[in-house]
């Protein structure tokens, strides 16, 4: 059977260089569509679907029609080097793993004909049974592939339909909106989604207009400047009887530690009442006070006793934990601006009272999730009012933005193409209805977005003079000073900025008419025969994926959920299957919760197996280390002992003999050494691989390690059969010209 390349070698550093790269560039980033953590970078997962699928050149069994189409390639260094044909597809796959490429039609239309040459006309659909945030199965669709992608949080799911299903639906579209059918007379081309893409511009300013007309009083100026925040501490009564002042909670006083810029509230206590006031202060050099909380607990600022986090948690719990005013940031031509807050400010957002509030309780998880412990025990208390009252009028108008698209449609198009009917987008509709839920799923990511800065959990960040998202972690922690965001302010996180990312997205997503598919769905019930693997899986409980996107979930679900009733079905995201482990949902038992997670990853590969394409490779990614031995002896993975005994369950199976304190040579018939040696001499060799850094050399010779290992029933150390154990190593006894000395895999 011919050999992909991605099992022969790979022009890592060029992959590498071009993920990393990914993590500086924003607009039109799919990253920046909707919040999700752990996305994989665009480049990795191009480079690992397109080498899955295309065959090494140089193997003399490689399609002549291929290797012809490799040889005429452009030259670039590796080539320049050794010119063969896998150094030109190396050279091309340095140019297609570039963001520039995600836009490049010439570059994606020559991968897609590589692709076709590889896979005699006929490539596989591909299947991502863990899609999360969906650049697996985006970069298949990009290059060429039916794309499918399941998840069971429908936030997951929400964000791939919106990558994937959505766009090719109404691929090549004029937008329907009245400001953009005038400028081009209704004949322009609209290529890919940028029709979608200027429909959602102009009904989400359209909403940013209508919102203001209704709550904009709720955000006044500033001195004549708009407000960027309203700067917060938590209070609690003081624990001394004598004293009675409520206690401003804050981490730190500072405002700004820009050099040459520094601003900071200085606290007052009035001796009589204990009423603690505060002013702003700023200077080219200087900073605040100590802040009156940390690690050990609060102190007053009134009398000096301290509070222990025991009382202030008590104090929250009943109820009696409150909120002062310490500052207020405002633009200005010359950066920002920051004012002591005054009566008036306060009696404004005392006005608010929203109409509606997610009364659902935070789902308890005692190692990401802390705000409970203070008395914030639903997600409505994690919004101030105002904020409640701004992200209830967004989400209305979502509603109200769904009619308004129908009826702008219905005035000026009526094609074949988006006829007028009544079947919804759920049901694959492409007529007016379904376009108008369509562009009501962006409004909603929108709203999304909005939310993860209009929480009583994003603060302000000093150094950089601006907003921390509520997720500036994998976590919601309890915040003491807390930053109100102005959503009608002229900043990067505010609406009509929103606004632009999401549109922008749009933009850069591929020009494909290819429909891909999105289910809600337990991996471990995932199907789809004939299929090329290509997924993310979960790394036991380095992320709660359920318990943290319930947050977004809440909103999504209010303007969502006429449009997709069954994803949008539960209160909460589905927490009991998601494959996590977990031990708060095992009665905080970490042996249970790591059973549950294995056994649950068992299954996954073992329906994999059954119906996975023998003709390509399953591409499985794992980058989380669990740490269990530091030092120079390097450190052992957790992961890694799951992924190789579901290798087993694959097929491979491989019994690795280990030592139990050091090292133990494993004694390798001399076939398989000279194998291993001649391997691992080509893919370290300039010119006929790649040349790797200092630490990717033993990455890359695992996989070969393993690979050969695995072809052989059992491995036997010293006469000893031994199971695979991760708080040991492995060391594979090559000799020969590459190694003087025995190679350690301990990373296995």
């Amino acid at each position: 059977m011919r050999k992909k390349l991605i099992e022969v070698a790979l022009p890592l550093e060029a992959i590498n260089v071009a993920s990393a790269r990914e993590k500086s560039i924003r607009h039109g980033h799919p990253s920046t569509l909707h919040l999700w953590w752990a996305r994989r970078p665009l480049a990795a997962a191009r480079a690992v679907i397109f080498t899955s699928l295309v065959d090494d050149p140089d193997d003399p069994q490689a399609p002549p029609e291929f290797v012809a189409a490799c040889r005429d390639l452009p030259r670039g260094k590796n080539a320049a080097a050794n010119d063969t044909p896998r150094q030109r597809l190396f050279d091309f796959i340095e140019r297609l793993v570039t963001w520039e490429a995600t836009t490049d039609e010439k570059i994606l239309n020559t991968a897609r004909e590589l692709i076709l040459l590889s896979t005699d006309g006929n490539p596989p659909p591909l299947l991502d049974p863990f899609a999360g945030g969906g650049s697996i199965p985006l970069e298949a669709q990009r290059l060429g592939l039916e794309a499918h992608a399941s998840d069971l949080n429908p936030v997951a799911v929400m964000i791939n339909k919106a990558l994937i299903e959505i766009p090719p639906k109404f691929a090549n579209q004029p937008p329907v909106n009245p400001r953009d059918r005038a400028k081009v007379g209704g004949t322009s081309h609209w290529k890919g989604a940028s029709g979608l893409a200027a429909d959602v511009r102009y009904y989400g300013e359209w909403m940013r207009e209508k919102a203001w007309e209704r709550i904009g009083h709720l955000y006044p100026e500033c001195n004549g400047e708009t407000v960027i925040a309203w700067l917060w501490a938590r209070t609690v009564p003081c624990p001394n009887p004598g004293c009675g002042a409520q206690m401003p909670l804050v981490r730190s006083f500072d405002l700004s530690k820009k050099k040459g810029k520094c601003a900071w509230v200085e606290p007052h206590v009035d001796s009589n009442t204990r009423q603690i006031s505060f002013t702003v202060k700023q200077a080219s050099k200087g900073s605040g006070p100590e802040g009156t909380i940390g690690r050990q607990g609060g102190r007053c600022l009134a009398c000096g006793t301290p509070a222990s986090f025991d009382h202030i948690r008590i104090e929250g719990q009943e109820g009696r934990m409150g909120a002062q005013l310490l500052a207020i940031v405002t633009e200005g031509t010359g950066g920002r601006y920051y004012h002591s807050p005054y009566e008036a400010q306060v009696k404004v957002a005392l006005q608010a009272e929203p109409l509606w509030k997610p009364d659902i309780p935070i789902n308890y998880n005692p190692r990401d999730i802390r705000p409970q412990l203070y008395g914030l025990e639903t997600y409505a208390d994690l919004f101030t009012p105002r904020q409640l009252v701004a992200l209830t009028t967004f989400s209305d108008l979502v509603a109200e933005a769904r009619t308004r698209i129908q009826q702008d449609a219905a005035t000026v198009l009526t094609t074949a193409a988006m006829p007028v009917d009544h079947t919804p987008l759920r049901d694959g509709g492409t007529g007016l209805l379904a376009y108008a839920e369509a562009v009501s799923v962006y409004l909603t990511f929108i709203l999304d977005r909005v939310t993860d800065k209009s929480s009583s959990l994003a603060w302000w960040m000093n150094t950089a003079e601006k907003m921390a998202p509520t997720f500036s972690r994998h976590a919601l922690p309890m915040v003491w000073d807390y930053a109100e965001m102005n959503p009608f302010c002229n900043v990067t996180s505010n609406f009509a900025a929103s606004v632009e990312w999401v549109s922008k997205v749009i933009d850069y997503l591929p020009q494909s008419q290819l429909y891909g598919q999105v289910e809600q769905l337990d991996a471990r019930h995932a199907n789809m025969p004939a299929a090329i693997i290509s997924t993310d899986p979960p790394y036991y409980d380095n992320i709660g994926y359920a318990d943290l996107s319930d947050y977004m979930y809440i909103w999504m679900r209010r303007a969502l959920r006429s449009v997709f009733p069954n994803t949008m079905g539960t209160m909460l995201v589905p927490k009991e299957p998601e494959l996590i482990a977990s031990p708060y949902r095992h009665d905080g038992d970490s042996t249970k919760a790591q059973r549950y997670f294995e056994s649950g990853l068992r299954e996954v590969f073992t329906r994999l197996r059954a119906f996975t394409s023998s003709e390509y490779p399953l591409t499985i990614y794992y980058a989380f280390k669990q740490q269990e031995i530091t030092g120079q002896e390097g450190t052992a993975s957790t992961g890694w002992e799951t992924i190789l005994a579901l290798w087993d369950l694959m097929g491979l199976t491989a019994h690795l003999g280990l030592g139990d304190e050091t090292p133990v040579p494993i004694q390798v018939k001399p076939q398989t050494a000279k194998q291993a040696v001649n391997t691992l001499e080509a893919i370290s060799t300039p010119g006929n691989c790649l040349q790797f850094v200092v630490d990717s050399f033993d990455k890359a010779a695992i996989g070969t390690s393993v690979e050969i290992v695995g072809n052989h029933f059992q491995v036997v150390a010293q006469g000893l059969e031994k199971s695979v154990k991760t708080s040991q190593r492995a060391t594979l006894d090559f000799r020969g010209p590459l190694f003087q000395t025995p190679v350690t895999f301990d990373r296995v």
